[in-house]
């Protein structure tokens, strides 16, 4: 267990399902998180507070509509980075 994934353990159940949504469907904007996970948009913005809090995410402008926010596993695009240079 790599020591993100010991900190999510610690979180509230929402917090460790909007973390698992984003591990399997990959980035997504809060709306979208609500809608994949069923949580109120009220609950996915509290758990991402708490995502954010243990550096589990990170936040990036949502391409589609810059007045929104993107959210993806912390350190998922620098692998991906990595992926493309090789």
């Amino acid at each position: 267990m790599t020591e993100i994934e010991s900190a999510v353990s610690t979180l509230p159940p929402s917090a460790k399902l909007v973390y698992k949504t984003l591990q399997y469907e990959g980035p997504m904007s809060q709306a979208q998180l609500a809608d994949a996970s069923l949580l109120p948009q009220r609950t996915v913005r509290h758990a991402l507070k708490k995502l954010e809090s243990v550096d589990a995410i990170e936040e990036s402008v949502y391409l589609m509509d810059a007045r929104k926010s993107s959210y993806r596993i912390a350190g998922t695009g620098e692998e991906q980075a990595e992926l493309l240079t090789v």
